[in-house]
């Protein structure tokens, strides 16, 4: 693949089951992408050095994933004008601290923040942020919504004739 325009991060490896998703419908978009584990409060200045170069290396969005506090997407969003799209991880075990503290950003610092463990739908959003300057991957989604509207029609026609 050529050089990556979506930096997917996450704060820990433990979160690679989850955000892999991501990096997976980036693929089958033909979308160049780098994954990376860096921690907001493990390793704060990898994580800034990363987050304040991608776009001089050519990143145009970062997906963020992180479970517990979650600061690493928030974090991310405070440190560069790119979009930043988060994924709160929830486990077992723990409540919505990861999507809360996502949601309650403060004014000035936009993150976009999908459903807990939701890694397509931060693909998909990062998809159609590119499709507006990158008339391939607009064409593939147009594609991919298409399918997917087809897809639910031929359900409805197969249950309707059932009866």
């Amino acid at each position: 693949m050529s050089n990556p325009v979506v930096g997917i991060i996450m704060g820990s490896d433990s979160d690679l089951d989850i955000m892999s998703q991501a990096a997976k419908v980036l693929d089958e978009f033909g979308v160049a992408n780098e994954v990376r584990v860096l921690s907001a409060h493990r390793t704060p200045d990898e994580t800034s050095a990363y987050v304040r170069g991608a776009a001089g290396k050519g990143i145009k969005v970062i997906i963020a994933g992180a479970g517990g506090s979650a600061h690493l997407a928030g974090v991310t969003a405070a440190q560069t004008n790119l979009p930043v799209v988060s994924i709160p991880i929830k486990r077992e075990g723990h409540g919505n601290e990861a999507l809360f503290s996502n949601i309650a950003m403060p004014p000035g610092v936009p993150l976009a923040t999908m459903p807990e463990n939701g890694a397509k739908n931060a693909a998909l959003l990062t998809l159609r942020i590119l499709a507006l300057s990158d008339p391939e991957v607009a064409k593939k989604y147009e594609d991919f919504v298409k399918t997917q509207h087809n897809a639910v029609v031929d359900k409805d026609t197969q249950l309707q004739a059932k009866g």
